[in-house]
């Protein structure tokens, strides 16, 4: 059995080491696109300020991991796949052929149609090549003008700011994390990070940028000029599936699985940021670009690839950030449901919110911040959809009372005899 792996991220990693488990005799090509060995990108903040090197941005630190487990690496960049004809081309001319294939190829960097996007100094922060660059120019004292402060922007700030530069930030959003974060928590995180010496511009976007001698001059839709010796775009990403187009591969955002990450075509399976995955606790298809729900999706496919079935029943819908010391997290459905309840508990002067969604007597979903004690209870009772019954109406008064909620419907779910 050939098994042909397209990405070489943590996904892509994971689902090699999965099948060479469960398949020992079955042969397996990685490919990836960059000519390092695997890595997470999700390591290169840290590299940015110090406190790793490349080499600490490895998936595997051993020099022959790969070699040893009998797993081929591979550098190329997928041209098309032909589902009916099992074969994939690459960019290079060459194709492979396979009995499973596996599309982790993740996501890139969406380029924003912005004057002066492609000047020298301006750069986005997703490979090992950028993050060689950015380092480069962000020298202690250097101004830095950040596009962006999602998720992925947040986590590149704080390695700037540890950098010693001068830090200004532009989110189109009226709040810091908008996609992760509702009013109120992305309002205080924006607030914590202005406390902190970063200046942050919301519902305002970059309209050009230009050369001013060996600087650059950003100038913003709120009428504001910038000066900058560094401009880093980290406006979002978009799933790395364009190469699909005539292979057959059902895609809507990313590409749609089934409940063992298998496409509409039998032999070919997703993971990872590029995958659309049904969630068969909503029913729904959800692209979960976290590295935790990549390694859950991977092990998956893995499994399936190698013949042993596997069902991937809950797609892990929880963010949650550091953003200069203050911890946030969003969950499930957190922007709330139509029809839905919630309640909600700020604190605004110790930086501590939280804000529970309800359908009907199920939480659904919530936003927290600086509140790490209730990672684990929100998790366990929105990812089990449990009926909270009379304890919905102890949170619409309590909002921190979920442990003492979370304890209580365990024990009556301990209590109900099976099948009742």
């Amino acid at each position: 059995m050939m098994h042909v792996i397209l990405g070489n991220g943590p996904a892509g990693v994971i689902a090699a080491e999965t099948i060479r488990k469960h398949a020992p005799r079955d042969e397996i090509v990685l490919v990836g696109d960059e000519p390092e060995p695997p890595y997470s990108r999700m390591a290169i903040p840290y590299m940015l300020s110090g406190n790793i090197d490349e080499g600490g941005t490895y998936l595997r630190k051993g020099k022959d991991h790969f070699a040893a487990q009998g797993i081929t690496l591979r550098t190329g960049r997928a041209k098309s796949v032909d589902g009916k004809m099992h074969s994939v081309a690459l960019q290079d001319g060459t194709s492979l052929t396979f009995d499973r294939l596996l599309i982790a190829t993740g996501s890139s960097p969406a380029t924003p149609p912005i004057e002066g996007i492609d000047l020298p100094g301006v750069h986005p922060c997703w490979t090992m090549a950028d993050a060689r660059k950015i380092m480069a120019l962000a020298k202690p004292g250097a101004r830095v003008l950040q596009m962006g402060a999602g998720f992925i922007g947040c986590i590149i700030m704080e390695a700037l700011v540890n950098c010693g530069v001068t830090l200004s930030v532009v989110e189109m959003g009226d709040r810091m994390v908008p996609r992760m974060m509702g009013e109120g928590a992305g309002g205080m995180i924006k607030r914590w990070v202005e406390s902190k010496g970063v200046k942050v511009y919301t519902s305002c976007r970059v309209e050009a940028i230009k050369k001013n001698g060996n600087a650059l001059s950003v100038r913003l839709s709120n009428g504001a000029t910038v000066d900058a010796d560094l401009v880093i775009s980290a406006t979002g990403v978009r799933p790395n599936i364009g190469f699909l187009q005539t292979s057959g591969i059902a895609c809507a955002h990313g590409v749609l699985t089934d409940e063992y990450l298998q496409t509409n075509v039998p032999g070919i399976y997703a993971a990872g940021d590029c995958s659309e995955t049904l969630d068969l606790v909503s029913g729904k298809h959800v692209v979960s670009a976290i590295q935790p729900s990549a390694a859950d999706e991977a092990i998956c496919a893995g499994m399936n690839m190698a013949g042993k079935k596997l069902v991937l029943r809950s797609v892990t819908q929880i963010n949650v950030l550091d953003t200069l010391g203050l911890v946030s997290s969003s969950f499930g459905e957190w922007q709330g449901v139509p029809g839905g309840e919630h309640a909600e508990v700020v604190d605004a002067d110790n930086y501590r919110f939280l804000r529970l969604e309800f359908d009907g007597d199920v939480l659904v979903g919530a936003n927290s911040v600086g509140l790490t004690e209730h990672v684990g209870v929100l998790r366990g009772l929105i990812q089990s959809r449990t009926r909270l019954g009379q304890w919905k109406d102890r949170l619409l008064q309590s909002p921190l009372s979920l442990m003492e909620v979370y304890l209580a419907t365990a024990q009556l779910r301990n209590l109900t005899p099976a099948g009742a």
